[in-house]
């Protein structure tokens, strides 16, 4: 994987933190405390009494072949990203409910020869490292976990700028990113119905990753310089090149 290619797992994700972020504040504006600064300065309010009711969640069908629970109808941002090997198809879903809880998922569809010559874990975890390095937080939970039997990671990142709650899932080439933003000491009383809503339709098969050491970038016989002993080690067989009756001095004594 090239640095471009790994780090594009947490692509999609990165780029809506700055919405993510400007959400909060205007949810903040709008008399709902968003942020971890605004509580750390010392509201008036206690946090308890500026809890509101959950959202209620509807479904969300989207025509790349999903089902997932929203506290709303947002709107997708679809794109497309060039990459060393390829270009990767981009989409994304965003919404804040009214207490300033950030809801995302978006998907990234990678060329099919990237994902074969990486495991699913590479994926799962630029994701996760991405979305640290950009929060500059610190992972607080995380679980490897499985979705219609595809490879998934489940992680919380604790940061200045709230927390995050997020899961992500390689099926076929495409990477899933899922992600709620809120204050933690607000919460976000929806953020497990969302995260586990995620139902795909009719998803491909997962790809097989190449197997390590292979014949085209393990060092074997064409091109790591071990090879076997008849074609690239200079060893030859016993026959033409290691010395028999014929070539090494050792037939019969009187010939």
């Amino acid at each position: 994987m090239s640095s471009l290619s790994r780090l594009f797992a947490a692509l999609v994700t990165i780029s809506l933190l700055g919405a993510a972020c400007a959400n909060q504040g205007a949810a903040t504006t709008g008399g709902g405390s968003s942020t971890v600064e605004e509580v750390n300065e010392g509201g008036t309010t206690p946090p308890a009494e500026e809890a509101r009711p959950a959202t209620q969640l509807q479904k969300l069908s989207a025509p790349e072949g999903f089902n997932v629970m929203f506290p709303g109808e947002p709107q997708p941002q679809r794109g497309e990203v060039a990459i060393p090997g390829g270009k990767v198809k981009t989409a994304a879903w965003t919404i804040s409910d009214p207490s300033g809880v950030l809801y995302s998922i978006s998907t990234a569809d990678y060329p099919e020869k990237i994902v074969a010559a990486n495991p699913a874990s590479a994926f799962l975890n630029e994701g996760k490292t991405g979305l640290v390095n950009q929060l500059k937080g610190t992972i607080k939970a995380e679980e490897d976990i499985t979705l219609q039997g595809y490879a998934g990671k489940s992680f919380t990142v604790s940061s200045d700028a709230g927390e995050v709650r997020a899961r992500n899932f390689l099926v076929g080439p495409r990477l899933y990113t899922l992600l709620v933003l809120y204050n933690p000491s607000i919460g976000a009383p929806q953020a497990d119905a969302f995260l586990t809503s995620l139902e795909l339709i009719n998803p491909p098969p997962a790809i097989t990753p190449a197997t390590p050491a292979t014949a085209t970038d393990g060092g074997t016989t064409t091109d790591g310089g071990m090879g076997t002993p008849a074609t690239d080690a200079g060893m030859g067989t016993p026959a033409t090149d290691a010395g028999t009756a014929t070539d090494a001095g050792t037939a019969t004594p009187r010939r």
